[in-house]
């Protein structure tokens, strides 16, 4: 892809960007109750890369369809994601996000849980303002994608005090918690563009790969990104988070090895060279290297599912963006 066209691209990201902050401002504009729009300014203000809106838009485009028709879809989008996050954080008792506060911190969990409620709610009354002649299907896939995201985080929840989880398992859990809203953006802006049915299939394919190379490449930079890439690096490993790594790494061990991964994800060892003892083993045990290999293979593959689709400015938009989201520093 020339750098012209990669500019292009970043231009359409930026535009539809900015006018997903400008709806979501419009949304949370009410200024009463204060401890519901306070801080649901605070975190849809926050920032955000807006991945899933963008998706969502980029594959309406694609699909031939009129990106105007679909920002209000996109804009609910990105309000059941931050809703999803507000939770999350409650449970995870994450003291920041976005490198600021997270909303349960800053006010307190109540707050937290009633502004969660609250943007649920927001999300689908946004959502009902899409024009479309299947809205039926699309509050359909929305709501499913409601229920398997937070069967996602409970096979997450769950697998925090279970001794060892299969790469199976692994897959399931994030094909849930992290893919079912990229592969739901996708398959919703499909709709709204009323897209042909191969179209529509290679736009699923495309959002199914992209979001478990996504979750991959997380877990991977939560180990091995500097500190400028903005996150606090181990993280993942000191609160025993089941990543791809940690379960890769104990289905490759054996002995003393296994037995340590096995109390670092049951949370039984501390110290300061938790971090540094789990990496090593990670990358002895090639886990780093497999990660790495998963997401150059799914990338491929999400790459290999718009062959079906129409070159033209919707498909070169997926393109950048699938290697916007997974060529970062691995």
């Amino acid at each position: 892809m020339s750098v012209d066209r990669m500019d292009t691209y970043a231009t359409l990201y930026a535009r539809f960007k900015s006018e997903i902050d400008s709806r979501l401002s419009e949304v949370v504009a009410q200024e009463k109750p204060v401890s519901i729009f306070e801080p649901a300014r605070y975190i849809l203000g926050s920032g955000g890369k807006r991945i899933r809106p963008v998706l969502l838009l980029s594959s309406c485009l694609a699909a031939g369809g009129d990106v105007e028709n679909a920002y209000d879809a996109a804009t609910a989008v990105e309000i059941l994601h931050n809703f999803t996050l507000v939770h999350d954080d409650i449970m995870d008792n994450a003291p920041a996000r976005r490198g600021q506060k997270t909303v349960h911190e800053q006010w307190d969990a109540n707050i937290a849980i009633l502004l969660g409620d609250e943007l649920m709610g927001l999300a689908y009354r946004q959502l009902l303002r899409t024009t479309s002649n299947r809205l039926t299907d699309i509050l359909k896939c929305f709501t499913e994608g409601v229920i398997e995201v937070c069967e996602g985080q409970a096979l997450d929840k769950e697998f925090e005090s279970a001794g060892a989880v299969s790469m199976d398992q692994y897959w399931e859990m994030i094909q849930k918690k992290t893919g079912r809203l990229m592969v739901m953006s996708a398959d919703i802006g499909a709709m709204i563009a009323e897209a042909r049915d191969e179209h529509h299939r290679g736009i699923i394919e495309y959002a199914t790969h992209i979001g478990l190379a996504f979750q991959v490449l997380d877990d991977l930079l939560d180990t091995v990104a500097d500190d400028s890439f903005g996150k606090v690096i181990g993280r993942d490993i000191q609160e025993g988070k089941k990543t791809f790594l940690l379960v890769d790494a104990m289905e490759h061990a054996r002995g003393e090895a296994l037995e340590w991964l096995r109390n670092v994800g049951l949370r039984r060892v501390t110290g300061d060279d938790v971090v540094k003892k789990t990496t090593a083993l990670f990358h002895e045990l090639g886990s780093i290297d497999r990660a790495r290999g998963q997401v150059a293979v799914r990338t491929e593959k999400s790459l290999a599912a718009l062959r079906s689709l129409p070159d033209g400015e919707g498909k070169g938009m997926l393109e950048w963006f699938a290697r916007m989201l997974l060529h970062r520093s691995i």
